[in-house]
């Protein structure tokens, strides 16, 4: 993933680019950057590392360096930015976030058109976001370029411009996967992935981009230089996982859809007979907990926190580069309270299940703390297919997916063509895919919340709602 801030006004906005930024940190791990615009000074520019550090320790030193009326900063779970361009449409600093599936495509067409090159990375690819500029600089305005970017790209891209006069371009996707949202103070506009965070800086709600629409920001307001489109496709995860709790996206809370998508998943289980007996409801750190709560809250059973993470050495499990670090300090901030945990049947809910790596870890840690019975809860369906959109439940195959690991085992590639029935856990296939899962992850018995009741709770047309990553459909 990734997300980013900027901002634009009358006065000196260092701050509020920092701050801004600074809570998009749940949305990446990898890289962070900030670039400023000033009358006398021009651009501004630095990136760092985060894999070892939060942004904030990172740019500190920085801020005094920094002047200037605008400015943009990123997040970023890929390649370092924002980048500084120089160009036919002058110089200007570029900030992305999305996925380009096809860029090695893209890449060789672009040197083969125009007898150029690009900056290889140590990976041998090239920033996703020099790419983009790139292709943007094909053409002979930023409106153009961007359009021009978004119809070539197969995947997302939304994406902040700051200009070679200190104003700011934003665009969103063309299907609107993340969110692009204006907020207004009394001296200028910000515009950012989060809304609570420009909230926190005194910025109000002004206006939330539709899909694929590119707007114009100045101190004294907006224009919108290409109009939204008509169809829409944003991404469930926003709500179910990675959103931050206070954040509205398309006007739906994403704390108060998780409650009510966990009461719908009580209610649900209470309709079929399958909710059981337990003595305490809780959540997997931290995103499952809200839904968790409203699962309780609809069961009548108690909500209870039998263990919590300890996070002020390792705020983010998925920081270190290594996979198997990662895991170590999964199950190393887990800490239990004795006194909910044994001899007690608890019930779980957790945002996903994902690859399920850790999951098996928790539920292992669970009985040797020693819980009598642990039940697992999934608050969004099996998951089939690997986003091709985002970052999320990205891999290097589908196999890595629990569910598609379970099914091959079932029945070998034979599964493939009832991934359907898989997905209904009503039906004969789901039950005995659930069944396997209970086996191999040690779980007393498992449930996921179905794509009806998960649409139901986000509560938007559910046309406009991306699903692919439950039934492959675009």
């Amino acid at each position: 993933m990734g997300g980013f801030f900027g901002a634009v006004s009358k006065r000196d906005i260092i701050l509020d680019v920092f701050f801004g930024v600074d809570y998009h940190s749940h949305l990446g791990t990898r890289a962070a950057g900030l670039a400023y615009w000033d009358k006398e000074k021009g651009f501004q520019r630095e990136i760092h590392s985060i894999e070892n550090s939060p942004f904030r320790t990172k740019f500190e030193n920085d801020l005094h360096e920094f002047s200037g009326t605008s400015g943009v900063g990123c997040i970023s779970d890929t390649d370092p930015q924002p980048l500084l361009v120089r160009s036919n449409l002058g110089t200007f600093a570029i900030t992305t976030v999305g996925i380009i599936n096809n860029a090695e495509q893209l890449t060789q067409n672009y040197c083969d058109a125009h007898s150029s090159q690009f900056m290889a990375m140590s990976s041998g690819k090239v920033n996703s976001t020099e790419l983009v500029a790139a292709l943007i600089c094909e053409q002979n305005d930023f409106v153009s370029g961007i359009r021009h970017a978004q119809e070539l790209i197969d995947g997302s891209m939304s994406l902040l411009i700051l200009t070679p006069e200190g104003s700011i371009i934003a665009a969103r996707d063309r299907m609107g996967r993340l969110p692009v949202l204006l907020g207004k103070d009394n001296d200028g506009f910000c515009v950012s992935f989060e809304s609570f965070a420009y909230q926190k800086l005194g910025y109000h709600n002004e206006y939330e981009l539709g899909p694929g629409e590119i707007v114009k920001i100045t101190p004294e307001g907006f224009e919108t230089l290409s109009a939204a489109g008509r169809e829409m496709k944003i991404c469930a995860f926003l709500w179910t996982y990675y959103g931050y709790p206070n954040s509205n996206y398309e006007g739906v809370n994403v704390e108060v859809m998780r409650y009510k998508n966990g009461e719908i998943m009580a209610r649900n289980e209470e309709e079929r007979g399958t909710l059981p007996d337990v003595d305490y409801v809780a959540g997997v750190p931290d995103s499952g907990i809200p839904h968790a709560i409203g699962y309780a809250h609809e069961s009548g059973k108690s909500f209870a926190r039998p263990f919590v993470k300890y996070t002020p050495t390792w705020p983010r499990s998925f920081m270190p580069s290594s996979q198997e670090i990662r895991n170590r300090i999964a199950k190393m901030k887990q800490i239990p309270v004795p006194e909910l945990i044994e001899g007690k049947k608890l019930l779980f809910v957790d945002d996903s299940i994902v690859r399920g790596t850790q999951l098996r870890e928790t539920v292992e840690f669970l009985y040797s703390s020693g819980a009598k019975e642990v039940h697992m809860r999934s608050a969004c369906p099996p998951i089939m297919y690997s986003c091709k959109y985002l970052n999320f439940s990205r891999g290097t195959s589908e196999m890595e997916l629990l569910s598609r690991r379970i099914i091959r085992e079932l029945e070998g590639e034979q599964g493939e063509r009832h991934l359907d029935e898989y997905t209904d856990t009503t039906k004969e296939r789901g039950k005995c895919m659930l069944k396997r899962i209970c086996d191999s992850l040690g779980f007393d018995s498992l449930e996921y919340q179905t794509l009806d009741g998960l649409l139901d709770a986000i509560g938007i047309d559910r046309s406009k709602i991306c699903t692919y990553c439950w039934n492959g459909k675009e």
